[in-house]
């Protein structure tokens, strides 16, 4: 799908360089096709090393000649990147945003009009090829665009599609959630150095664990409460750990842990 397209990716951060790693090693795209613009020079260097692409300390150079534009910048410097290339980007670009709270809208509102947008709210685990990315389009973003733009983000994990105003929830879920999954896995591994294991079989069972449970999930058609009870014997271990859970509140303080994010998410998008 993205064969003879030019792709030009601004900001060459851990998510920028993801999404390039995921295009060039699956062959989406050939590694002469791929620009990246970054203000770090040791990290373009770093790039052009690993993937062969080309590189620039120019925003505008990465534009000019691309099909496709990647935003990989922190949503504080959005409004200025797109200040810089706003004269560059014309209707036959697609314009696809990782930036975390930023709208289609506010980005559509700042380039030519008629511009194609999808946002797209991807997360840290696509570094290992185990992203959850959910894409949003603008309004006058294709069918075709979203199909690409997926192609893109399936290289590196798993892809939903969601309504736009969800954007906020979806960052507060997947986008933070891997700090989430990571502060539980850091406890359990905490839990059995307390019960007498080794540091470092703790925390590989805890990962373990819960990339097992993970995959479970997602591979099989049984709710998470079934894939619970399965494992939860009447008055055996489980059951007395899930007990403890429950006095901790872990559920609740989770759902808020959602919740927070999710609202933040909005404060950065100025809603």
């Amino acid at each position: 799908m993205l064969k003879n397209r030019k792709i030009g990716v601004i900001g060459g951060g851990k998510m920028g360089g993801v999404l390039i790693q995921g295009i060039v090693t699956h062959g989406l795209a050939s590694p002469e096709d791929v620009i990246a613009a970054d203000v770090a020079k040791e990290r373009l260097a770093e790039l052009s090393g690993l993937y062969g692409i080309g590189t620039t300390d120019d925003n505008g150079k990465a534009v000019r000649g691309a099909d496709v534009i990647i935003l990989a910048v922190k949503p504080q410097i959005m409004a200025e990147v797109l200040d810089q290339v706003a004269a560059l980007v014309t209707p036959r670009k697609l314009i696809v945003s990782i930036a975390a709270g930023i709208s289609t809208g506010f980005i559509e509102g700042r380039l030519k009009q008629g511009m194609r947008v999808i946002r797209v709210m991807p997360n840290t685990p696509a570094l290992v090829g185990e992203g959850m990315s959910a894409l949003a389009c603008g309004a006058h973003a294709t069918a075709e665009d979203l199909a690409l733009v997926r192609h893109i983000f399936d290289s590196v994990g798993l892809t939903v599609d969601v309504k736009e105003d969800l954007m906020d929830a979806v960052t507060g879920l997947s986008g933070s959630g891997p700090a989430y999954a990571f502060v539980m896995i850091e406890a359990l591994a905490d839990g059995g150095v307390l019960m007498g294991l080794s540091r470092d079989i703790a925390l590989k069972l805890a990962a373990q664990t819960l990339l097992g449970a993970a995959r479970l999930c997602l591979e099989g058609d049984r709710h998470p409460a079934q894939l619970k009870d399965m494992v939860t014997s009447p008055g055996g271990t489980t059951i007395v750990g899930l007990q403890a859970l429950e006095e901790g509140k872990l559920r609740a303080t989770l759902m808020a842990a959602v919740e927070k994010a999710t609202l933040r998410s909005r404060q950065l998008g100025g809603r």
